[in-house]
């Protein structure tokens, strides 16, 4: 069985404007625990006999910024996980990044230790952007940072970007497109921006302190997106993901594919084989139920089949090439084309998706306004 490992590390230097993830300052004290219980968490899962047999070929270390760990403690880390869980040598393992939390001799240790793979959270270009987001970088820093990670033998680079924020004119996204093209990473994950309640932009949108991106605005900053990556050799491969030939993240793609994956840490998230769990988000619970000899869940389900079915096709469907219907058959037993003959008829007739030999895909019209394909499979 293919599985991936996921990594939570729940600590930042202060938390971005737009950010609902569960994340913490960062302290010594805090991270010590942290370490301390995942150590626990770990060795439970592996002692419980849970996992298969196999190793995961997949691991991705997230947050939270991971790279805001000292030195000895990131790279220890990751060398424990190895020894743990002995992923084969073509494993692709990722680290998450912030400009100004990595320099050579940290990347240089990372690299030592395994990582292959480094995504690093640029997110704009323009000064007035960043300080919209609460990002505590520059484009500099992104620039210094990119050097550093070649300079240490990183091969296989990714740049987060974000657009769609209030104030942001199409002027400043198209030139963030063109610098972030310019450090020629090898694969970009540009998201358009979500305000979640209770984020500090949530209350700056709300007490009319900033004017939210236009729908249309938002639209032509995507399809511009879509255009430009496309013309400095970047194939869309998911709804928000481009990549050069064979950089695709495949462990992204595994989340896509609702595949199995383990997620360690607070707030992480776990799914095999239809059962669904996650971690309490809090750490000193975390610790607390681990101190005790008890996985640290916070909520744990079995899905049923009509559930795993809908989550499949809608998750599915964010990668351009689709559904691929005949391992839907053999993973349900069932013709998707059949299962949901309604669903697909109406999408259809409003050309929002096709079929592409055996795959089901969005169109081009279903792309921007995917959300409303994916309610028809919940």
């Amino acid at each position: 069985m293919s599985w991936g490992l996921y990594l939570h590390v729940p600590f930042c230097l202060a938390k971005c404007a737009y950010c609902d993830f569960v994340s913490y300052p960062y302290t010594q004290v805090e991270a010590g625990r942290y370490l301390w219980a995942l150590r626990r968490e770990i060795l439970l899962h592996l002692a419980a006999g849970e996992l298969p047999q196999t190793t995961p070929d997949t691991v991705f270390i997230g947050g939270g910024t991971p790279t805001i760990l000292p030195d000895r403690q990131l790279t220890d880390l990751v060398r424990e996980l190895a020894v743990r869980f002995r992923w084969p040598e073509w494993a692709e393992v990722t680290v998450e990044a912030n400009p100004g939390t990595i320099d050579r001799r940290k990347l240089a240790g990372l690299r030592k230790a395994g990582v292959n793979r480094l995504s690093i959270g640029m997110q704009a270009a323009h000064p007035k952007n960043l300080s919209t987001l609460g990002r505590r970088h520059t484009y500099e820093d992104v620039v210094e940072a990119v050097q550093a990670a070649r300079d240490t033998g990183f091969t296989n680079l990714n740049l987060d970007l974000i657009f769609g924020m209030p104030g942001q004119t199409v002027d400043e996204w198209r030139a963030t497109i063109a610098l972030a093209c310019s450090l020629e990473p090898e694969h970009i994950a540009a998201y358009s921006l979500e305000i979640p309640e209770g984020t500090r932009l949530f209350r700056l949108v709300e007490r009319n302190e900033l004017e939210p991106c236009p729908e249309e605005r938002e639209l032509e900053m995507y399809q511009l997106l879509r255009q430009n990556l496309a013309r400095h050799g970047y194939r869309q491969y998911e709804i928000s993901n481009f990549a050069r030939a064979g950089f695709e993240c495949r462990h992204n793609i595994r989340y896509w594919q609702n595949g199995n994956y383990l997620g360690l840490g607070p707030a992480a998230h776990s799914h095999f084989n239809g059962r669904r769990w996650s971690n309490c988000c809090r750490i000193e619970r975390y610790a607390a139920a681990l101190e005790a000899g008890e996985l640290p869940l916070a909520e744990d389900e079995q899905l049923d089949r009509r559930t795993q079915m809908g989550e499949t096709m809608f998750m599915g469907l964010r990668m351009r090439w689709g559904v691929y219907l005949p391992a839907f058959r053999e993973r349900f037993g069932t013709d998707a084309r059949v299962a949901y003959r309604d669903e697909i008829r109406r999408l259809s007739e409003r050309g929002l998706v096709e079929l592409a030999g055996p795959y089901l895909r969005l169109t081009e019209t279903g792309l921007p306004v995917a959300n409303l394909v994916f309610i028809e499979f919940l």
